[in-house]
């Protein structure tokens, strides 16, 4: 299961870098907290990425209180694509400090405690929350939460977010390749 469990945070690892945006909070308007989301969303993780970022937490702008807290998280996006996981998980917890609802923020917070070794049950935690504050990607949550599960040790409960993962998003085929390594026994 090890060079399994390799492969499947490799694949979570190529999801974070390319394909959908991991859990990018909208900001509408012509600020530069919608170009921080628009950085986030186009995968983004240069400096000129990480500026616009920088320049709507600046407090220079009058933003709204929600596109502060969708700053911090767009911010934790660039930082996690440019493997700055430190100040990734700080934006996350700055998010989350301003909106304990905000579920991308528990979402996007998980998936860089998932890409450091020690912080499995974190991880985890984080997932947990995520889906029960209704993130806008349950099926990444799931498919997170899967995998750390597996890694320590609980392979029903990874078999069973796995599942779900492909139940929430059908056309997703990574949940499906995983969910193939498991061998099913009759109980007995």
């Amino acid at each position: 299961m090890k060079k399994s469990m390799n492969i499947a945070i490799a694949i979570l690892a190529v999801t974070l870098g390319g394909g959908a945006a991991i859990g990018a909070v909208t900001v509408v308007g012509k600020s530069s907290a919608r170009l921080c989301y628009e950085a986030a969303e186009r995968h983004e993780s240069d400096v000129a990425a990480l500026a616009a970022c920088d320049a709507a937490l600046a407090g220079t702008e009058a933003l709204s209180a929600s596109d502060i807290t969708a700053s911090h998280v767009n911010r934790g996006i660039v930082r996690m694509r440019g493997s700055d996981l430190t100040g990734a998980i700080a934006d996350f917890d700055a998010a989350i400090a301003r909106d304990h609802d905000q579920a991308e923020a528990y979402l996007n917070k998980g998936l860089a405690l998932m890409r450091q070794e020690s912080s499995w049950h974190a991880a985890r935690a984080e997932f947990d929350q995520a889906i029960a504050k209704g993130t806008r990607k349950p099926a990444l949550a799931h498919f997170g939460r899967g995998i750390v599960e597996e890694h320590i040790g609980n392979v029903r409960a990874a078999y069973a977010d796995y599942r779900r993962a492909l139940e929430l998003d059908p056309e997703w085929a990574e949940p499906a390749r995983e969910l193939a390594r498991f061998k099913l026994m009759a109980k007995g």
